[in-house]
């Protein structure tokens, strides 16, 4: 099993002038840590239901930019882009801008959208989750003719596109990674059995995974998709310190199942935790 980084708090003692060096010690510690795929998240607000939102929040690509900088071996997105928050045509030159500038280590991770608030705050239409859904296969489907030979048009219910031009292409072949993250059953995962390299799930316990991912087994069946080829992903906040050894056994369980990647969301001095990360992170290569 393998192991990620996920970051999703900058309220660190005198941000926001630490906030930089901060992030070159994150880079550094998990580069050293054998940190197979680092993140943020793509919010412009902090959530509310983990600190107040005005709280410091980066804005997610330009944070992957700086981080492309700083590692030479981990994989960089976002987890996830919310599909309302970038005309998808500019989102697509964004990730490949990353992909190219990081030497191949972009991702697409990319979800539906849900936090009202900063859509009302910043002006961001905040359309119906029906049509967030079409917005988000419609934005994939662009995304990956972009990232293709094929630079014509592109026109569909939500979006008009004369030309598809991505130059300089992505660097990843055949493409960036994409990851769709959530849940939900009948869309969701349907989207990832079609569309996607990896999902993301939250740790629910394991008899919630395990039905989750029959559920996007059933989805592959019905478009005819590798269920094996999809890397499968979990956030997890559990504590792998203070017993090691009954973390490990907690994650296997999880692996038992399928879960390919554990991402792990820093608590305390992120450095320090990233740090701490590189012993747990060789027990769980073992599963």
């Amino acid at each position: 099993m393998k192991i990620g980084l996920h970051v999703v708090d900058f309220s660190w003692p005198d941000a926001p002038v630490s906030i930089a060096p901060t992030l070159r010690g994150i880079a550094s510690a998990a580069e050293e840590s054998g940190i197979s795929h680092l993140s943020f998240m793509d919010h412009w607000f902090q959530m509310e239901w983990m600190a107040p939102a005005t709280e410091p929040m980066m804005e997610g690509y330009t944070s992957l930019g700086f981080m492309a900088g700083l590692t030479s071996t981990t994989t960089l997105g976002l987890l996830v882009t919310g599909v309302t928050y970038r005309h998808p045509g500019l989102l697509a030159k964004t990730v490949a801008t990353l992909d190219v500038l990081s030497g191949g280590r972009g991702e697409l991770g990319i979800g539906a959208a849900w936090y009202e608030r900063e859509h009302q705050g910043l002006g961001v239409p905040y359309p119906s989750t029906s049509e967030r859904f079409e917005r988000l296969e419609e934005t994939l489907q662009i995304c990956l003719q972009m990232w293709s030979d094929d630079d014509g048009p592109f026109k569909s219910k939500h979006y008009e596109l004369a030309e598809t031009i991505c130059e300089p292409r992505p660097v990843s072949k055949p493409r960036p990674p994409i990851m769709i993250g959530g849940a939900g059953e009948r869309k969701t995962l349907r989207l990832v059995a079609q569309y996607a390299d990896s999902c993301n799930l939250f740790e629910l316990g394991t008899e919630e995974v395990a039905h989750k991912l029959d559920v996007l087994r059933r989805h592959c069946d019905d478009v005819g998709r590798d269920y094996s080829t999809i890397t499968k992903t979990m956030l997890t906040r559990a504590d792998a310190f203070t017993d090691t050894d009954a973390f490990v056994e907690h994650i296997r369980t999880y692996a038992d199942l399928g879960i390919d990647t554990a991402i792990f969301v820093p608590s305390g001095d992120p450095v320090e935790f990233t740090k701490k990360l590189g012993p747990v992170g060789a027990r769980l290569e073992e599963i």
